[in-house]
């Protein structure tokens, strides 16, 4: 085989191998919820809201909290994506900044500050799923 054949074989194999990897990038970003959270540890989580991030896979809402010592802490809890929360009638502006809501989920096996928000629910006592993955998640076909 000539050289220049086998220097677009090779070019053609690495080119093939980098399409495959790109394509198996958005399979390592998304992750079960029992690989990342304790199912068996349910939690509430109370504090003010800080930020919400409508993305996909899964929407984001930070909140702060105060802990038993009093110090503020950050937490970020995980939703479902932007088309399933809108599909149960939560929308960009239905958590404004500020707003103090309680959250039932569970937490990050790694010990982070982050949980897999399974309910939320407002000041005025309003309920919301978050459509969660969590494995006791109701109407999880919405």
């Amino acid at each position: 085989m000539s050289r220049l054949k086998r220097t677009s074989a090779a070019m053609i194999a690495g080119a093939g191998s980098l399409l495959l990897l790109l394509a198996a990038a958005p399979a390592w970003a998304h992750h079960s919820f029992p690989a990342e959270f304790d199912g068996t540890r349910p939690i509430k989580l109370q504090g003010i809201v800080r930020k919400v991030e409508w993305i996909n896979p899964h929407s984001w809402i930070t909140i702060d909290i105060k802990n038993a010592d009093g110090k503020t802490e950050t937490w970020e809890i995980e939703a479902g994506a932007p088309n399933a929360l809108f599909r149960r009638g939560f929308n960009k502006d239905s958590l404004p900044i500020g707003t103090e809501i309680v959250v039932s989920g569970y937490p990050a096996k790694n010990g982070k500050q982050r949980a897999n928000g399974r309910d939320l629910t407002f000041p005025d006592g309003r309920k919301l799923f978050m459509a969660s993955s969590a494995p006791d998640a109701p109407d999880k076909d919405k």
